[in-house]
């Protein structure tokens, strides 16, 4: 007999919480970095430039990846965006990316005059879909910035076969995706570029900040620029040589993220240790339930654990499913953002530079550009369909028992009819 629904009035798996990001009980934080923001009090050397940690963060970060140049900025947002003014886009140019995405991945195209283009997403991986992006590239594509979702690699060398014939750039955006492996390459490594975020709820985390890393020493001298205000910081006078921005990081970010960088590959580990814990109990416990799909000799690192059901076996909408198991005590969520990127106000209505809906309507595109949520049905039905589990490096074997309990629990009460 199957034990009766929280949702109907039966006891739920779990009662009370579980470790989360957002606070000390989801994160590995604690001693090295009260040391290393001791010390950089102590020293009063809270400013970069005299200081030893961001660099010395640079120096490690892109020694890890194998890259040659990496530079540290505010956020990752700031890291896309430093990525792409190194790429130096015209006005009106346009750059290929993905609808599933925070808008951290699309305002810096906007800042710099170009307009972001949206191609559709493999069905299984939520990642861009290369035939998809094959269908959008003009004369006028500049770069194509690819997100690595919820830490599941996406298909760089796909891509990289479209972009670099053509010299457009691929940006990889690994906010999600810390030592993610597409066949033994860490994510970061493959694209022209490669960004990474430092915000409360990443692999590692200085509550904010971001990485940018590249091989390409023109890339990385107009990044470091734009970061600084197009200061060369050289000779006796002030010369301000490019239009930048400020975007340096700080000591005491720095020194909470090089310490963050000495725990990442353990914090990686658990994660990975407690979702093929969960894998497998929904294997053995949640008929209906699919786990995420990785492409063959790939590594997913977990930012997040997304889950669809199989409605037709089912005989449940993934709102209804979600409710279910949310009573259970287990947290999760469906749609991620809940509609499409390119559906937000920002980009289908809103002026974007006083008045004026520029670049949309700049005379140097090349044409008029507009978002329809249909543009991209794949994306529109991952939405409807994916249910988002929040995943930490704290979680205990009991909390994933639970999890998985607590899904199974209802994944059979509906299998059976009921």
């Amino acid at each position: 007999m199957q034990a009766k629904l929280a949702i109907e009035g039966g006891k739920p798996v779990r009662e009370g919480g579980f470790p989360s990001v957002s606070d000390i009980s989801g994160r590995d934080l604690g001693e090295q970095e009260i040391a290393n923001l001791t010390e950089v009090v102590k020293s009063g050397k809270l400013f970069r430039h005299g200081g030893k940690y961001v660099t010395s963060l640079e120096a490690d970060f892109a020694r890890m990846l194998g890259r040659a140049h990496a530079l540290a900025c505010t956020s990752g947002t700031a890291a896309i965006h430093l990525a792409l003014a190194a790429v130096d886009p015209n006005p009106g140019d346009e750059v290929i990316t993905t609808p599933i995405t925070d808008m951290g991945t699309i305002s810096p195209i906007v800042q710099q005059n170009a307009i972001p283009i949206f191609a559709d997403l493999d069905p299984r991986t939520f990642n861009l879909d290369p035939e998809s992006v094959a269908a959008r590239i003009t004369d006028r594509t500049r770069a194509i910035i690819v997100v690595h979702l919820f830490g599941n690699p996406a298909d760089i060398d796909a891509i990289a076969a479209l972009a670099r014939p053509r010299g457009i750039a691929v940006i990889e955006d690994c906010c999600q995706a810390y030592l993610a492996q597409d066949h033994g390459r860490l994510a970061g490594s493959m694209g022209d570029l490669a960004c990474f975020s430092l915000q409360q709820s990443k692999h590692m985390t200085a509550g904010d900040g971001g990485i940018m890393v590249t091989d390409n020493a023109d890339f990385a001298t107009r990044a470091a620029l734009f970061s600084d205000k197009g200061w060369t910081r050289t000779g006796d006078v002030r010369d301000y040589v490019k239009l930048g921005l400020n975007y340096r990081m700080n000591e005491l970010t720095g020194a909470v993220a090089h310490a963050q960088l000495g725990k990442v590959a353990g914090v990686v580990a658990r994660r990975r240790e407690r979702a093929d814990q969960l894998t497998r109990l929904l294997g053995e416990q949640a008929p209906g339930v699919e786990p995420p799909y990785t492409r063959e000799g790939c590594r997913h690192s977990y930012w997040q654990y997304p889950i669809t059901i199989d409605e037709g076996r089912l005989g449940v909408a993934p709102q209804e499913f979600c409710r279910a198991i949310n009573a259970e005590g287990v947290p999760a969520g469906v749609g991620y953002i809940g509609r499409p990127i390119y559906m937000s106000a920002a980009l289908r209505t809103a002026p974007t530079y006083g008045s004026s809906r520029c670049p949309f309507d700049c005379p140097k595109a090349s044409r008029v550009v507009s978002y329809q949520e249909q543009d991209c049905s794949n994306t529109v039905e991952i939405l409807r369909r994916i249910i988002v589990v929040p995943w930490n490096e704290q979680y205990r074997e009991q909390d994933v028992a639970d999890i998985g309990a607590g899904i199974g629990k209802v994944a059979r009460h509906y299998a059976a009819g009921r």
